[in-house]
C-alpha cells in the first residue's frame, strides 16, 4: 500500500487529498514522528497532541501565504515534516541539522521563531495588523499551547488583539485540561453552529437592528451571553473582545476542518480553543507526557529510555541539595516558572509541597514574587534557566536587587546547551549579571563545588546567583557536608614552575572551563586559578598574578562582551594604572554571534574553548 506521507513534501500536496484520507495521513504521521524522535531525542508528546491540528491547519489555510505561528516552538515537529523537511528528521538538532523550533532561516512556512513560549499572539497581530495595512488578504493564526497561556505576555497580546479589528485567529491547544474539559459530541456540533457563517450574519444583523433599541440591545447581549455562557467557557476571551469558539475535540479532523473553513469566512479577532491529549497515540507517552515532553533516545515500542549518563547532572545536584537545605531551614521556599522536572524540583515538591510554588510560565512574575516573599522573613531559591531569566531582568534589577533582598538564583543550563540551539543557551547570563549593584555571581567548576556554591548563596543575607551548565560534571565525589566559601575567593589549582616571569601564563578560569584550562595549563605549564566568583572579583589572586605573571588569559562558557573576563580586564587596568606595569591579555570566551544548535563538545571546540583550542590560542599570544 504507496505510504501517503511519502506523497507529501508541501501543503499544496496535502491540499489534493480527498478530506477522508486525512485520518489515515494522520496515523502514518504519528508513527513516524515517534520512530523519528525516537531515533534523534527530542520533544515527543507535545508534537504527538497536535498531529491532527497541524494537518487541519495546512488543509484549510494556503500557507506560506496565510502565517502559521506555533507557540511554544517545540510543537512543530509535524509542522516540518509536512512542509519538506521529511527527510530532514534525522538530522533533527544535530550539528548543521534542523532546528528543533521554527527557524524563518530554514523555511518559508517557519514565519516567526518561536523557542520562548507566549509570544504567538503578539507576532501574529502585528501581521494581521501589516495584512490590513497593505491591502492583503491573508490570515495570521496563532496556536499557543503547552502552557503558553499562563505568561503575561500572552494576555497583553490578547488585550491589544481585542480592541482592533484585524483578522487574527487565535487557536488555544490546551493539552492538559487546564481550561474546560467539555468536550464531546454536542460540544462539537455548537461549535459547528457558533463559526458558521449563518450564526454569525444573524448576530451581526440582529445588532445592527436592535442598536437603534438600546433597552432590547442590552437584553439581547445578556442574554446572548447567558446562553453561550452556560455551554461555553468563553466568557473572558470575549471580554478581551474575541468571537470566542470552543472547546472542540482536536483529535478529531472532520470537526476541525469545518470548524476552520467557518472561522476563515470570519472578520476580525477570533478565538479557537480545542482540547488536545499530550502524547496522543503512543500509550508511554500518555502515561507519562512529562518524560517525553523532553526525550533522549528511546526504544519506539517500550519508551525506554536508550541510554544515559550514570554521572549526576548539575540539575540533581541542585535539587538534591534543596531537599537537603529544606530539611536544616524552614523559611526555605522553592519557586519554578513551569520547569519542575526541568530544574529537578520533583522531589522537594512532593516532600515540601507547602513550601513549592510553579508560578507557570511566567518568570517576571517568579522573580517579584521571591522579592515579596523574601520581605517578609522567607529564604526564596528560584531555580531558572539561563536563558528565562532574561525575561525577568528588570524585575531582578527593581524588584530584588535594588531592594537588595535575600533571593538566590539557581540558574540552570548557563552556557551552550547543545541541541536545543541558541534560543535556550545561556550565553550571555554573566555579561547582564555582572552590571547590576548588591548581587553575588559564583559559576561552579564541578559538582560539588555547585552544591556549596549553592550553600554559599542561600547563607548570603542579599541576592546571589550560582549559574551551572546542563548535563553532568566530572563525576567527582559530593560531600554531604555544606560548608560556606568564602565571598570574592579564587583558589589556584595549578602553579606554574617556571622561574623567568617574562614566559609565565596564568590561565584563569571560570566554572565549566576549568578542566579543559587545566589540560591547557598541563601543556603550557601555566599557573591554572579556578576564579569560583565573578562578582566580587578576586582583586588579591589578580595583583598577585600580575606581579609575577607576563600573560593573563581569561576562559569563560559565556558572551565575552561584558563577561567575566571583562571583569579581570577592569582589575588589571586598576592595577596596571597604579604599578605602571603591562600584562598582556587575552580573553577567551563565546563570539559575538547567536551559536548554532549541536554537540555540545563540537561546538566547544568550535568557539576553541576546548584544551587544543585554549592552548593554541595562547600559543599564538605567546610567540
Amino acid at each position: 500500500m504507496t505510504s501517503l506521507l511519502n506523497t507529501i513534501d508541501t501543503p499544496l500536496q496535502l491540499r489534493q487529498l480527498e478530506s477522508k484520507q486525512l485520518l489515515a495521513l494522520a496515523e502514518e504521521l504519528r508513527a513516524f514522528l515517534i520512530d523519528s524522535v525516537a531515533k534523534t531525542g527530542g520533544h515527543l508528546a507535545s508534537n504527538l497532541g497536535v498531529v491532527e491540528l497541524t494537518i487541519a491547519l495546512h488543509y484549510v489555510f494556503n500557507t506560506p501565504d496565510d502565517r502559521l505561528v506555533w507557540d511554544v516552538g517545540h510543537q512543530t515537529y509535524p509542522h516540518k515534516i509536512l512542509t519538506g523537511r521529511r527527510e530532514a528528521m534525522q538530522s533533527l538538532r544535530k550539528t548543521k541539522g534542523i532546528a528543533g523550533f521554527p527557524r524563518r532561516s530554514e523555511s518559508e512556512y517557519d514565519t516567526f521563531g518561536t523557542g520562548h513560549s507566549s509570544t504567538s499572539i503578539s507576532a501574529a497581530l502585528g501581521m494581521a495588523v501589516a495584512a490590513q495595512k497593505t491591502g492583503s488578504e491573508r490570515r495570521a493564526i496563532a496556536i499557543i499551547g503547552d502552557g503558553a497561556m499562563t505568561a503575561g505576555m500572552a494576555f497583553e497580546g490578547l488585550n491589544n488583539a481585542g480592541s482592533m479589528n484585524a483578522n487574527l485567529l487565535v487557536i488555544l491547544n490546551d493539552n492538559d485540561m487546564s481550561i474546560s474539559n467539555n468536550v464531546g459530541a454536542l460540544n462539537n456540533y455548537l461549535t459547528k453552529l457558533l463559526s458558521s457563517r449563518f450564526y454569525n450574519t444573524v448576530r451581526s444583523s440582529g445588532k445592527k437592528v436592535l442598536s437603534t433599541m438600546p433597552h432590547m440591545m442590552e437584553f439581547a447581549k445578556r442574554a446572548e451571553e447567558h446562553v453561550k455562557g452556560m455551554v461555553l467557557p468563553g466568557t473572558l476571551f470575549e471580554e478581551f473582545g474575541f468571537n470566542y469558539i470552543g472547546p472542540i475535540d482536536g483529535h478529531n479532523i472532520d470537526t476541525l476542518i469545518d470548524t476552520l473553513e467557518n472561522i476563515k469566512k470570519l472578520k476580525g479577532p477570533q478565538f479557537l480553543h480545542i482540547v488536545t491529549q499530550k502524547g496522543k497515540g503512543f500509550e508511554p507517552a500518555e502515561v507519562n507526557p512529562n518524560k517525553f515532553h523532553g526525550i533522549g533516545k528511546f526504544d519506539p515500542y517500550s519508551g525506554d529510555v536508550v541510554s544515559s549518563s550514570a554521572k549526576k547532572t548539575y540539575t540533581q545536584v541542585f535539587g538534591d541539595w534543596l531537599v537537603d537545605m529544606a530539611d536544616q531551614d524552614d523559611r526555605l521556599v522553592g519557586i519554578t516558572p513551569a520547569m519542575c522536572d526541568g530544574s529537578s524540583l520533583n522531589t522537594f515538591a512532593s516532600k515540601y509541597p507547602e513550601r513549592y510554588f510553579d508560578v507557570g510560565i511566567a518568570e517576571q512574575h517568579a522573580l517579584t514574587f521571591a522579592a515579596g516573599l523574601a520581605c517578609d522573613g522567607l529564604k526564596p531559591v528560584v531555580a531558572i534557566y539561563s536563558t528565562f531569566l532574561q525575561r525577568a531582568y528588570d524585575q531582578l534589577i527593581h524588584d530584588v536587587a535594588l531592594q537588595n533582598l535575600p533571593v538566590l538564583l539557581a540558574i540552570d543550563r548557563a552556557g551552550l546547551v547543545g541541541a536545543d540551539g541558541p534560543t535556550h543557551a545561556g550565553s550571555f547570563d554573566l555579561s547582564f549579571l555582572r552590571c547590576i549593584p548588591n548581587i553575588v555571581i559564583m559559576a561552579p567548576s564541578d559538582e560539588n563545588e555547585c552544591r556549596q556554591m549553592l550553600y554559599t548563596g542561600f547563607q548570603y543575607n542579599g541576592v546571589s546567583a550560582v549559574r551551572y551548565p546542563r548535563g553532568s560534571g566530572t563525576g567527582v565525589n559530593i560531600q554531604k557536608e555544606m560548608l560556606a566559601i568564602p565571598i570574592g575567593t579564587a583558589e589556584i589549582k595549578r602553579y606554574s614552575s617556571k622561574t623567568n616571569t617574562k614566559e609565565k601564563i596564568a590561565i584563569l578560569s571560570f566554572g565549566s572551563m576549568l578542566s579543559a584550562s587545566l589540560k591547557a595549563g598541563e601543556k603550557l605549564d601555566a599557573t591554572v586559578v579556578n576564579m569560583r566568583f565573578v562578582k566580587p572579583i578576586d582583586q588579591s589572586i589578580i595583583e598577585k598574578l600580575a606581579h609575577d605573571h607576563t600573560f593573563i588569559v581569561t576562559v569563560e562558557e559565556n558572551s565575552l562582551m561584558g563577561g567575566a573576563g571583562s571583569a579581570v580586564l577592569e582589575a588589571l587596568q586598576a592595577i596596571q594604572n597604579q604599578n605602571n606595569t603591562h600584562i598582556k591579555t587575552l580573553c577567551l570566551g563565546l563570539p559575538d554571534q547567536f551559536i548554532e544548535h549541536g554537540d555540545h563538545e563540537t561546538m566547544l571546540a568550535d568557539c576553541g574553548l576546548d584544551a587544543v583550542g585554549i592552548s593554541n590560542a595562547i600559543a599564538k599570544l605567546i610567540t
